[in-house]
């Protein structure tokens, strides 16, 4: 039985969705196809008919992601004290408990980093976070600064996440959050 176009490009976009968050939660590696395709109610042997190989498809997941995280910074910095909002949003217990929706830098990226696949979509969505957070500062350091938040955010998200006590994660995000608010009053 064919498919019409639209039929076809619904289903490439569901594949999409699916992986970017199975990506993000469980990982690259640890996310095979046919799971995948099984719980989209599809066949592996359809996936060829939609990607190439594994490989295309988690760069489209990324970039996929990427444009789901975008959609929310672009809100957040259409806020009054928008970089405030970030920290927070970025250092919430949302955030942490949800990597399968959150920011693909520490999941996708850092595993494509990891295998030796750095992506340019990777360089696209954090310069994107990087000229919105220097937006917000004043200075002649602004952009540098900028490096310095956000690498500060991802590494207390991901430590919060790798850490086994509860207690000892929300400290995490607890005392980052409040240094980097202190830091940039």
């Amino acid at each position: 039985m064919r498919y019409s176009q639209d039929h076809k490009a619904q289903t490439h976009q569901r594949i999409i969705k699916e992986a970017s968050e199975r990506f993000r939660k469980n990982g690259i590696g640890a996310t095979g196809l046919q799971p995948l395709m099984k719980a989209l109610g599809l066949t592996h042997g359809g996936f060829y008919s939609h990607f190439k190989s594994k490989d295309e498809l988690v760069e489209k997941a990324l970039q996929a992601a990427g444009d789901q995280v975008a959609g929310l910074c672009a809100e957040i910095f259409a806020q009054e004290n928008p970089l405030e909002l970030f920290i927070d949003t970025y250092l919430s217990e949302w955030h942490q408990t949800t990597p399968h929706e959150g920011c693909p830098l520490l999941t996708i990226s850092s595993e494509l980093g990891l295998r030796g696949q750095p992506s340019p979509t990777s360089d696209e969505v954090l310069k994107a976070r990087l000229d919105q957070i220097e937006g917000t500062l004043e200075g002649e350091n602004a952009a540098e600064r900028s490096i310095v938040i956000m690498a500060t955010l991802a590494g207390a998200l991901l430590l919060s996440r790798s850490v086994a006590d509860a207690g000892f994660a929300q400290r995490i995000l607890d005392v980052t959050r409040e240094h980097l608010k202190q830091s940039e009053d």
